[in-house]
């Protein structure tokens, strides 16, 4: 049949079969459309497309289908579970448990005055102390942490930002001490402090420093941790805050890009470096939206990668990605529904081709999960891998008219993003303008009206309700903090104060130089110098981050 004759065929059947139908029985809504302002249409047709420049085969460029050529037939995803609580022995205890359960790798969540740079006994830190995460002061805790876990067996995520240097020394550190070398080491630090600025609000320093620090750990990376990813740039907390699927899209790879141009300004080369870079990508509820986004990222940033930056490495093109499960999807009303969110997503992440992937437990609207609604959340993953064919194939929904189109609409949303935010100078400059976080608000607040008006349906809160019985929730107890201070009291009283003092004050000068501060930061942690310290003595040279609010 030829194109004119099918669409022919198509008008008869709208006019013949469809019009009929409408006329007795309207749709649902006048229109559908999902976050990202896309108009999902009646009916998607096959389009004429350059099938190798557009979407190709897996693990060949632009990767749309997968950057590895056998996806999850070869292996599953990573199963990573995100989790720390109270002190660095609770939070061991609930890791060396999820290991023994199946998960395959570990996520980190560290308590906010760890997250900010200070102490455990900081009058800032006083009631946050190990309750959204664990507090991390010193070498002490993290060898705690990871007592009995060999650093070599398992892929460590750390979701950690201003201080991700210091973290990642210390896990060093660790595994110095149980002997692992470094190039035996993998894992993620987060290390993305731009969308700090945008949406989540953990930043110390200001932007010209928190990049010289991200450029130390790239090119000290590049020469001792080769298996360890360097950086992940995240669009989840964008999302989290409100963004759009392709605002999320394109926001994250305007941020890479401006890691990449500050990498390149200290006279690294892109195959250096990118190889280690990886994303952190949140999944909503609308399956197919987030599939083109996933599929629609590789592509671009394989574009990105080939075309502007010259990579050659293969590895330097291939956009690798964790996914969490949106947390502000999740609701405190009928919290059991949050199960169904949660298998939506996480099966929209496995199509899409995610390489590692944290399901929330049902719960976590209301308090920190259990360790029930934990195993419930990873048996989700497991049971997604393991018996529902989702990942038997690579890419199983390509050639889909309906995912291709969506693919192509995402990617142009996001290149239009982009092409505006490069306009402007890049990210920075987009971040210190207000744009960014100008256009998130305004999403979230669009998303917002739609709940008030009941034109976006979310069960159990706008519709579908009914009475909840009281939820008895889990709160962590003020006695980790005790014990953490108490902790922190004895090491100050038991280490070599001498060498710690000295650690630092070569810290000091290093960071008035332009040397790449990473080596120096390990000598001082492996003085137990603590975080808050170090943190004191980089926040005197360089300054603290204080936010400007501009109309834009």
């Amino acid at each position: 049949m030829s194109n004119n004759q099918f669409h022919e065929k198509c008008e008869n059947w709208k006019q013949n079969t469809l019009k009929p139908v409408l006329d007795k029985f309207p749709e649902r809504k006048e229109v559908f459309r999902n976050t990202s302002d896309i108009d999902i249409e009646q009916i998607y047709l096959p389009e004429e497309r350059d099938y190798d420049e557009n979407i190709g085969f897996p693990g060949e460029y632009p990767f749309t289908r997968g950057i590895y050529p056998t996806m999850h037939r070869g292996r599953l995803w990573t199963m990573r579970q995100y989790a720390g609580f109270s002190t660095a022995e609770e939070s061991n205890k609930r890791f060396r448990y999820l290991l023994e359960q199946g998960q395959t790798g570990l996520s980190v969540a560290f308590d906010l005055p760890t997250q900010m740079g200070y102490d455990s006994n900081h009058q800032l830190s006083l009631g946050e102390v190990g309750k959204v995460g664990v507090a991390i002061d010193s070498l002490k805790d993290m060898e705690i942490l990871f007592d009995q876990i060999k650093l070599d067996k398992v892929s460590t995520s750390m979701t950690i930002n201003a201080p991700a240097a210091i973290l990642l020394v210390m896990y060093m550190a660790v595994a110095e001490k149980q002997g692992v070398p470094f190039s035996a080491i993998s894992g993620t630090i987060q290390n993305d402090i731009l969308k700090e600025y945008v949406a989540r609000g953990t930043y110390i320093f200001p932007p010209v420093p928190s990049m010289r620090l991200i450029c130390d750990i790239f090119k000290y990376s590049s020469e001792n941790l080769p298996i360890f990813n360097t950086i992940s740039i995240s669009g989840y907390h964008m999302r989290e805050a409100g963004a759009s699927a392709a605002q999320e899209l394109a926001f994250t790879l305007a941020n890479a890009i401006s890691y990449v141009d500050a990498a390149l300004e200290t006279g690294m080369e892109v195959d250096d470096f990118a190889k280690n870079l990886s994303f952190f990508f949140a999944v909503h509820n609308d399956i197919f939206e987030e599939i083109a986004k996933f599929r629609a990222a590789r592509r671009l940033w394989a574009r990105i990668m080939k075309e502007r930056y010259g990579a050659k490495n293969v590895l330097s093109q291939t956009l690798r990605f964790h996914t969490q499960t949106g947390g502000s999807t999740l609701t405190a009303q009928q919290p059991n529904n949050n199960i169904v969110r949660v298998t939506l997503q996480a099966l929209a992440a496995v199509l899409g081709g995610t390489q590692s992937l944290h399901t929330n437990s049902f719960d976590e609207a209301l308090q920190l999960p259990t360790e029930e609604s934990v195993i419930i959340a990873l048996r989700t993953q497991q049971i997604l891998g393991h018996e529902a064919g989702a990942a038997e194939t690579p890419d199983p929904l390509a050639g889909s008219y309906y995912i291709e189109k969506l693919t192509d609409e995402m990617e142009a949303k996001a290149k239009e993003y982009i092409k505006k935010i490069d306009d402007m100078g890049g990210a920075v400059k987009a971040i210190e303008n207000g744009y960014i976080s100008t256009e998130i608000a305004n999403s979230s607040y669009k998303y917002q009206c739609e709940i008030e008006d009941c034109s976006r349906k979310i069960v159990g809160v706008n519709c579908f309700q009914k009475e909840d019985p009281p939820y008895d929730s889990e709160v962590v107890s003020d006695e980790g903090e005790e014990i953490q201070l108490q902790k922190l009291s004895n090491l100050k009283s038991k280490r070599d104060n001498d060498k710690v003092s000295q650690s630092l004050k070569i810290l000091r000068e290093k960071s008035q130089s332009n040397e790449n501060l990473v080596p120096f930061l390990l000598d001082a942690v492996k003085e137990y110098a603590t975080l808050g310290e170090i943190c004191d003595v980089l926040r005197d040279n360089f300054g603290e981050y204080k936010p400007t609010f501009n109309n834009f």
